[in-house]
């Protein structure tokens, strides 16, 4: 989760409190368990193994922030599915975990965007992440089963340890696939953004590619739109990615902004990508 700032000029990854963990995205009204979502165009088997990173020395995965900026106006919007492990007891009291309109509203206007989705959240919405996982106009990626850290003191989420981070990321896309999504991506978000040497190691032996954004969005608990509509605008360049969350309860304004922003940039001349656009326009590439 990325708690949003006080002042836009600074871009700073959030503080995240284990009462507080960010939630995700869905496509239909939900319950507080399992909701029913509206059919999403079939997805075609992928024609050739998405893009990655290769890992660098020692099997460090490689850390993704941004695509070219000499390869035209492009813009990677990203949206993390943030549940916790432990948070099933708020579920059940009723807490919404999802973002119908915003995935609604991404459809409408036509925008492509990566999901970095928790397994947790997928097992509590597995019609959801389903109709996320089948519709083309999305991709489905990484961002661990159960939202933990993988470093000390990130913001105050709870860690994973050294011997489990492998296996955290491992049930994660088992869930995925659980849940209906068929071509999880090979890309990893660490929870908080909070990652060391040892965390890249751990994903990396799993050929995944990392990705972090170079555009923090400030929507975590922001009751401003307008204020983080000028953040994401003052911060897009050609090739950037925006980090940004969907939950009804945790970040209750992003709808209105992703309603303010896509006009405006495809104004300004930008083109809506998904993150493995971006990584296949990187040299090095595999």
């Amino acid at each position: 989760m990325i708690r949003p700032v006080r002042r836009l000029t600074a871009l700073t990854v959030a503080g995240v409190a284990l009462g507080a963990a960010l939630a995700a995205c869905g496509t239909t009204a939900p319950s507080p368990h399992t909701t029913h979502a509206s059919p999403a165009p079939a997805r075609p088997a992928p024609a050739a193994k998405p893009p990655t990173l290769p890992a660098g020395p020692g099997g460090l995965a490689a850390v993704f922030s941004n695509g070219p900026r000499t390869a035209g106006k492009t813009v990677a919007l990203t949206f993390d599915a943030d549940m916790t492990a432990d948070e099933g007891p708020r579920a059940a009291a009723g807490e919404h975990f999802d973002n119908p309109a915003l995935i609604a509203t991404l459809r409408r206007l036509k925008v492509p965007a990566t999901v970095f989705m928790t397994g947790r959240w997928a097992d509590e919405y597995p019609d959801q992440a389903r109709s996320l996982g089948h519709d083309a106009q999305f991709e489905v990626a990484n961002h661990s089963y159960s939202h933990y850290a993988f470093t000390g003191d990130c913001y105050g989420l709870p860690t994973v340890s050294a011997a489990n981070m492998k296996s955290d990321v491992q049930r994660a896309y088992a869930a995925l696939l659980r849940a209906g999504v068929p071509h999880p991506m090979p890309y990893f978000r660490f929870p908080g953004g909070c990652y060391d040497d040892q965390a890249r190691r751990a994903v990396g032996s799993l050929g995944v590619t990392a990705v972090q954004w170079d555009v923090v969005s400030g929507d975590a608990f922001a009751t401003d739109a307008d204020a983080v509509t000028q953040q994401v605008l003052d911060g897009v360049k050609p090739g950037s990615v925006v980090v940004m969350h969907c939950t009804r309860s945790a970040a209750p304004t992003t709808e209105e902004v992703v309603r303010h922003v896509v006009p405006e940039l495809r104004h300004r001349g930008f083109r809506f990508v998904k993150v493995s656009e971006l990584i296949g326009r990187t040299p090095g590439h595999r």
